[in-house]
């Protein structure tokens, strides 16, 4: 990527560059600030009890994140992408089925090495079939493209394939009954990491009611086949708080750095 291009998308981000003292600045580039110091974020509160990966920078081995609540593990294993999303688009396990438009069910690269796993549908993403579309989807691409990779390039998926009404936080059982179509997922992209976005994600995932800015900055793993994962804030987060673009941009350089190790 060319320094203009890179600094473009940093600018998206809300993010200044940093320059060498003597060195010629890419285009529009300004010196580098400070970050804000580290708080949590509104809303770091609660999820399910923790179950899941500890705290650590890397995360020791412990117990594995297992299926959900009330569903069996390895509920869909086996299942091919056909009908993996026919079952998806047919699902009624909870009461979000009387509600959605329609389904959500992941887009992207089925080879990818990055998985980006968020929450739940928006209202637009209900509308479009898509995750992460509107001003988040694009702030999202923007911040994947400071790092190098294109949407095209990682799969991108929720937590739930379906929009809770007035975009509530999930129920423990819907994440429950829903979980299993995301482990099938990553089972058939097989990624080299996995970038949980926003509390909720990073909750549900790692089953877990530590903050996310306590989550932030540690490798955790998911699974019986232990995916790296990363914790990073919501794009729809970073909108509102736009002092966190800064802290948000280390965990994707951290995330950046864990994936070419592994």
């Amino acid at each position: 990527m060319n320094p203009a291009q890179r600094h473009d998308y940093l600018a998206a981000l809300g993010l200044e560059t940093w320059i060498t003292r003597g060195a010629a600045p890419p285009p529009q580039a300004s010196a580098y600030r400070e970050a804000p110091a580290d708080h949590e974020a509104p809303g770091d509160r609660t999820a399910p009890p923790d179950r899941g990966t500890s705290t650590a920078r890397e995360a020791p081995a412990g117990r594995e994140a297992p299926a959900g609540r009330g569903a069996p593990a390895g509920r869909e294993a086996g299942v091919d992408w056909p009908e993996l999303k026919a079952r998806v688009a047919a699902c009624t396990r909870c009461a979000l089925c009387s509600t959605r438009t329609q389904t959500v069910f992941g887009v992207g690269n089925p080879q990818a090495q990055w998985l980006v796993v968020g929450e739940a549908p928006g209202a637009e993403e209900d509308r479009q079939g898509e995750p992460f579309v509107g001003r988040a989807g694009q702030l999202l691409n923007s911040m994947l493209r400071a790092i190098g990779l294109a949407r095209e390039q990682v799969y991108i998926a929720n937590v739930l394939k379906c929009r809770p009404p007035g975009n509530r936080d999930p129920s423990l059982s819907e994440a429950a009954e829903c979980l299993p179509y995301l482990e099938q997922q990553i089972a058939l992209i097989k990624p080299k990491l996995m970038l949980a976005v926003g509390r909720i994600a990073a909750q549900n995932l790692l089953h877990t009611e530590v903050t996310l800015g306590r989550l932030r900055q540690q490798v955790h793993h998911f699974g019986l086949s232990r995916v790296p994962l990363v914790v990073t804030y919501h794009p729809a987060y970073l909108l509102r708080t736009p002092t966190d673009k800064r802290k948000a941009w280390e965990d994707l350089k951290f995330a950046r750095e864990v994936c070419a190790r592994v």
